[in-house]
């Protein structure tokens, strides 16, 4: 029998064990679209190796002081917040593809302004415009490749935008140890010229020229990525394509919307951040003879368990991998709470100095041994965030919401991320001081217990299902 017989023309977006589309120049667009997260994984990761060699610097270079290296690396956040608004409006309008395109500019102008700073405000103004990259890349990507993606590999290509950031930062680890800040910053140009080279040759979604009633272009595009139109399912397109508060009372609407903004909530609220915070410094108390290796062995944790998320991802499911994700960050951030509250001294140590490093009651070999613990907590704590909490809800984002809202209720989604990282970020120290480390990642954990019963009570699962069947599942059809 030959593939053009009729008897195998079955559905290919329907249940599993039919067909699937054998197109593979899906990858290909994924890939290209990816190269936005790489470029805003480069920008988070630059701070890292960029701040010490700024630190250090002498005059005509631009230096920075404490105050500043905090905004330095706080300032991307506010720029990525302002840019996931700036997406969500681009995305509806411009389209998938062309807004893409679009943030590989402010990508390529922030890190040209990096390079050639001559003081401090030319170094926050480059950073501000690599934040507003990073916002517009994290929404649109998700989006794109959730819609050119057929269900069977939607899981894996969508888990790739997070690998691709956790390599953005990786690669930006490594290219410190052997490369100044300026140079730093020339590399951090060559992803997002990459990807503007790439995506000029890459199609629009076919959903969102659907929108556009531009059906001949969307069956072309859909030809160019699946290799056929076969077994293609329109996605409703109702008269209605802007959003308007009063469509909130929709259940179709407010339930995903709900859930959107909770697990992005729920992501930042993880203790992701302070781990991240007390990489190093737990490093240091396991007498590792060169901290500033902790960067990269979590840089590399990351990446291999993301990777891992992104192969089981369309076998495992959505709920299970956040369940499990959610479990091991409970154990490990309880651990954490746990170290710190036996490593640090009496009442009259400073809250300022448990903030840089834990002060041992203990005799030198106890305090060791417990430092071992703390480091195998975080390598715990980072498994499993790479594996659930941290691709799982930019996919789920890019799949939940009907094709009318998507690009407002996704830019609501990422600029509640960005302002959370920010706000986590910027009052991170003074949460110390309140509660003590110990008390932060108490908090933490129980963070992460709710974060695991609303993953069990709340969120639908979405494996290979099509988008269009998960929106009648919101819809109640």
């Amino acid at each position: 029998m030959t593939p053009e017989d009729p008897e195998e023309t079955q559905p290919l977006l329907g249940p599993p064990g039919g067909s699937a589309p054998r197109g593979r120049r899906v990858f290909l667009a994924a890939f290209a679209a990816a190269l936005g997260p790489l470029s805003f994984g480069f920008a988070l990761g630059y701070s890292s190796p960029a701040i010490p060699s700024l630190q250090r610097a002498a005059p005509p270079a631009p230096h920075l002081d404490d105050a500043a290296a905090s905004w330095f690396g706080a300032i991307v956040t506010l720029g990525a917040a302002a840019g996931g608004v700036l997406g969500g409006w681009l995305v509806d309008r411009a389209g998938r593809k062309l807004s893409l395109l679009l943030c590989s500019v402010p990508f390529v102008a922030g890190f040209a302004v990096i390079t050639a700073a001559q003081d401090v405000w030319m170094l926050l103004g480059g950073r501000l415009l690599t934040g507003l990259a990073c916002g517009v890349a994290s929404l649109v990507a998700p989006v794109y490749i959730s819609e050119i993606a057929y269900p069977a590999v939607r899981g894996l290509l969508g888990s790739c935008v997070q690998l691709m950031v956790v390599v953005g930062i990786l690669l930006a680890y490594l290219a410190g140890w052997v490369l100044e800040w300026r140079w730093l910053a020339v590399l951090g140009c060559a992803p997002p010229s990459l990807m503007l080279l790439l995506m000029c040759v890459m199609p629009e979604t076919p959903r969102f020229l659907l929108t556009q009633h531009r059906r001949q272009e969307a069956m072309a595009a859909l030809r160019f990525l699946w290799g056929s139109e076969q077994g293609w399912e329109d996605p409703p397109i109702g008269a209605e394509q802007s959003f308007h508060p009063a469509l909130l009372r929709q259940p179709g609407i407010y339930k995903p919307f709900i859930i959107g903004v909770s697990l992005m909530a729920f992501q930042q609220l993880s203790g992701v951040n302070a781990v991240m915070f007390y990489a190093e410094t737990i490093f240091e108390e396991a007498k590792f003879k060169d901290s500033s290796l902790a960067s990269v062995v979590v840089g590399v944790i990351q990446v291999l368990f993301t990777a891992v998320a992104a192969l089981i991802m369309d076998r495992a499911g959505r709920r299970l991998l956040l369940v499990l994700s959610g479990v091991a960050m409970v154990f490990s951030t309880s651990a954490f709470g746990t170290y710190f509250k036996l490593t640090q001294g009496g009442p009259g140590n400073s809250s300022h100095m448990a903030l840089s490093a834990p002060v041992s009651a203990e005799p030198v070999d106890a305090s060791v041994g417990l430092a071992w613990l703390a480091v195998g907590s975080m390598c715990l704590f980072i498994a499993g965030f790479a594996v659930g909490w941290g691709p799982i809800p930019w996919l789920l984002m890019s799949e939940i919401f009907p094709l009318h809202v998507k690009g407002v209720a996704t830019g609501m989604c990422v600029l509640t991320n960005w302002l959370m990282a920010f706000l986590v970020t910027k009052e991170f120290s003074s949460l110390m001081e309140v509660l003590r480390p110990y008390g932060a990642f108490w908090l933490a954990s129980a963070f992460c217990i709710f974060s695991v019963l609303f993953t069990l009570f709340c969120v639908p699962e979405t494996k290979g299902k099509t988008l269009e069947q998960i929106t009648a599942h919101f819809e109640g059809r």
